[in-house]
């Protein structure tokens, strides 16, 4: 149900962050989606993903919940939400809808926040 994922941080200038990434922790970049989105390719299946902060819809960068795990789902996002529903686990809120990817928020017991992502293939 859940296999992979990203370590995503939230920062102030994604090109600023990418350099640091790249140029300065020598780590390579895997992808960037516009302004909105990259991928750093950590090694050994590490990736960190780097989202520019917009509050206030989002955490400011460097704050708590900057940074969260996220973790990609291998079946429809209402079928995971439901199962771990049931067992428990408590969403913050109800799934959202982006262009290349589904989304829902949910807490581990230290208020630690987990996304959940249903990555959608791409469109041409």
């Amino acid at each position: 149900m859940l296999q992979g994922g990203t370590a995503s941080i939230y920062v102030s200038d994604i090109d600023r962050a990418i350099n640091f990434y790249t140029k300065i922790l020598g780590l390579k970049l895997r992808v960037k989606v516009d302004e909105n989105w990259a991928e750093i390719d950590a090694g050994n299946g590490l990736v960190i993903g780097l989202h520019p902060a917009s509050p206030p819809s989002t955490v400011p960068s460097g704050t708590r919940g900057a940074i969260d795990i996220e973790l990609h789902t291998t079946r429809p996002m209402e079928e995971v939400v439901g199962a771990l529903s049931q067992r428990g686990a408590h969403f913050a809120g109800p799934i959202k809808n982006y262009k290349n990817v589904r989304i829902a928020a949910l807490e581990d017991p230290d208020q630690n926040t987990i996304i959940l992502a249903e990555v959608l293939p791409s469109n041409p």
